[in-house]
């Protein structure tokens, strides 16, 4: 095992990765922003690096620097996190030449699921369902609107190289999908490098639901089960609960065997998320694959009894998964809440600002991973999200109940966030039936992103 690693990332991640390092007994290295330099994991850390200015393209993004604070703290490994360089092909290229090991998996599964062109490709010659839609990249919009005829409206529109929602529109007819096309390549070229883009059909009353993969060096593949990821604001998720409600368990077994499939397909090593988009029928098809650990992966560490961080931990030190297929069983259901700087009754603006008051809801079966404390600065620079809430139950109603209290036990004072929309959807009948779709928030809510 690993003496000393380095977090590459910020906020709540960092402090994730660092508690689990610091209950294995191995030192731990932060890297910092001039922003963040009062930041909560900054403290946390053994030790703390600052890398440079609050822009993430000269401090998160700067692979130079932070290979450089690796070497001068004798870090062993580098955790990404999640976002910034989380499945960069360039931080990985930068750990092997510098002989720093890289806690995620290789290059080829990252350049291949990065592109999501090449990756349905992939997944369609290893057998896993996959949306009907265009054959590579479409190269106008006249082309665009022809292969829409084609298929049918509603298509969705795609960045190739996008993620997070970005650059993706959903066009009900002809006007929409011309008026997006351009936007969509720009938006693929600003955030991802590429302009590439593609269509297809739109599955309509849809549910995002997701498969934690763990695989190691000894060709092990193991599936996690699934999380339920439909609540979401802007094609982002907001909240997210394991197992999913509305699966039938012959579709749920059907669902995971694919993602492992689709591991495979890859040489998969680490941990990472397969995609589905899943129909009103529940059938399924593959969406996308998160080469890295996922926002929500709590809610399966709930639900498992499993520390998802030592893993990822162990499988890059070369260790073997030790447990079976089968010794993977659900005990009870847990719900993950996201907590963002940003105010749902005005589009979800984000709102930066200093948190004047933070005060956590204790208890058994709740947990809270948090990247704040009162007078913590909420900056512009970096994504909203400071926190996350998680439940832990026997049952689903019983971890909702929890929530409720545990919502109402929680203060956080001096800027506006998302708490109040999370009262909303608790009491919510639509969502205590379990059978929301990906349009809860705009269409159930009526709140607009």
């Amino acid at each position: 095992m690993f003496k000393k690693i380095l977090v590459a990332n910020r906020s709540e991640i960092a402090c994730r990765v660092l508690r689990t390092a610091k209950r294995m007994g191995i030192a731990t290295v932060a890297v910092y922003s001039e922003a963040d330099k009062d930041a909560v994991f900054v403290k946390m850390a053994d030790e703390a690096v600052c890398i440079g200015p609050a822009a993430p393209k000269e401090s998160y993004l700067n692979v130079d620097a932070i290979l450089q604070a690796a070497k001068d703290t004798g870090a062993e490994a580098i955790h990404p996190g999640y976002g910034f360089l989380s499945e960069s092909e360039l931080l990985v290229d930068a750990c092997e030449q510098a002989g720093v090991v890289f806690i995620g998996p290789n290059k080829h599964a990252i350049q291949l699921m990065g592109k999501k062109i090449e990756a349905k490709d992939a997944m369609k010659k290893a057998g896993v369902p996959v949306v009907p839609g265009s054959d590579g990249a479409i190269p106008d919009e006249d082309e665009a609107v022809r292969l829409a005829e084609e298929m049918g409206f509603p298509v969705m529109l795609k960045a190739s190289a996008g993620g997070g929602g970005i650059g993706m529109y959903a066009c009900k007819k002809e006007k929409k999908l011309r008026k997006s096309f351009e936007d969509a390549q720009k938006k693929g070229e600003m955030f991802f490098g590429s302009p590439e883009v593609f269509l297809e059909k739109l599955i309509e009353e849809p549910h995002h639901i997701e498969v934690q993969i763990m695989a190691d060096t000894h060709g092990n593949v193991r599936h996690l089960l699934d999380r339920e990821c439909s609540l979401q604001r802007r094609h982002q998720k907001v909240l997210e609960e394991a197992p999913s409600p509305f699966l039938r368990d012959d579709v749920r077994k059907a669902l995971c065997e694919t993602a492992v499939t689709a591991a495979k397909a890859v040489d998969y090593v680490g941990a990472g998320t397969v995609e589905f988009i899943v129909d009103k029928d529940q059938n399924f098809y593959f969406l996308e694959m998160n080469t890295r650990l996922q926002v929500e992966h709590p809610v399966t560490e709930m639900i498992l009894g499993m520390d998802l961080v030592e893993w990822q931990l162990k499988v890059a030190a070369g260790e073997a998964i030790d447990f079976t297929q089968d010794d993977v069983q659900a005990k009870g259901h847990a719900i993950e809440l996201r907590l963002c700087a940003e105010d749902p009754d005005k589009r979800f603006m984000p709102s930066p600002g200093t948190l004047t008051t933070v005060q956590w809801p204790e208890g058994d079966g709740i947990r809270v991973d948090a990247g704040v404390e009162s007078g913590s600065e909420v900056t512009p620079y970096y994504d909203s999200m400071f926190a996350k809430l998680i439940a832990h139950a026997d049952t689903r109603d019983a971890v909702i109940e929890k929530l409720q209290g545990a919502v109402e036990n929680t203060r956080l004072e001096g800027i506006a966030t998302n708490l109040s929309l999370h009262k909303r959807v608790l009491v919510d009948d639509t969502f205590k039936g379990g059978t929301y779709t990906t349009a809860f928030v705009a269409d159930v809510l009526g709140l607009k992103a």
